[in-house]
């Protein structure tokens, strides 16, 4: 589909097809996922640099950008993260903000049911651009870390923070994370149920840091993370 890099000749192009095809599924979606779209596209227009295919904005400034608090921007950003369509290049740390990189060919094939109702001319564009050569015409066998990502509908902090850990490691995740159910919170201490006992214990020795970051990344009165059987 589109380059990785959204600059050289044709760029213009290119970009504007993206937000067109964001825009044009957004319409087709609830207010919450419009709203969702509406503020990635603000922020790409707003504070991308499209010649290093980087966003380096703090969570404040992007809270100015999107009329809204630093927690909603925490969230919003996971589920961004979720779906694939922005990957963390360099993790803050030591008063730097993290940067991040999109993925334009994710955030194509999540439109390309819409790409019909923007005009066949748009799409025969967007399809001549994926074209691959003869010799990487291959058939992918499936992968174990291919499985469906994680719903994000019921929008609490382990099933934001479940989104996030599915794009750092689809095959860790598949293995020892999705199982997991939300039990409860206490305060700032979430509780998740594993499947069995052994299960809880290797995910409390091995992967409770894990966890507790991206629980934190998503919302950050998350205190500790529990993992009981």
């Amino acid at each position: 589909m589109l380059q990785k890099r959204l600059a050289g000749p044709g760029a213009a192009t290119r970009k504007y097809d993206l937000i067109t095809a964001l825009g044009a599924h957004a319409l087709s979606l609830d207010k919450h996922d419009q709203r969702l779209i509406l503020r990635l596209i603000t922020l790409l227009t707003a504070r991308y640099n499209w010649g290093r295919d980087e966003l380096c904005i703090g969570q404040r400034e992007i809270a100015q950008l999107w009329s809204c608090n630093e927690r909603t921007v925490k969230r919003e950003m996971a589920k961004l993260r979720g779906l694939g369509w922005f990957r963390v290049k360099r993790q803050g740390a030591r008063g730097r903000v993290t940067t991040y990189g999109l993925d334009a060919d994710a955030m194509l094939t999540a439109t390309r049911g819409i790409w019909p109702a923007i005009g066949s001319d748009f799409e025969v564009r967007l399809d001549a651009g994926s074209a691959a050569p003869e010799a990487e015409k291959v058939v992918p066998f499936p992968r174990a870390d291919a499985a469906t990502p994680p719903d994000m509908g019921a929008g609490d902090e382990w099933a934001l923070a479940q989104a996030v850990l599915y794009q750092q490691d689809k095959g860790q995740f598949g293995a020892w994370l999705r199982a997991l159910v939300r039990v409860g919170r206490a305060g700032g201490r979430l509780t998740l149920r594993a499947p069995s006992r052994f299960h809880a214990a290797y995910v409390q020795t091995h992967l409770s840091q894990t966890i507790l970051t991206a629980c934190q990344s998503v919302d950050d009165s998350v205190g500790s993370v529990e993992v009981i059987a």
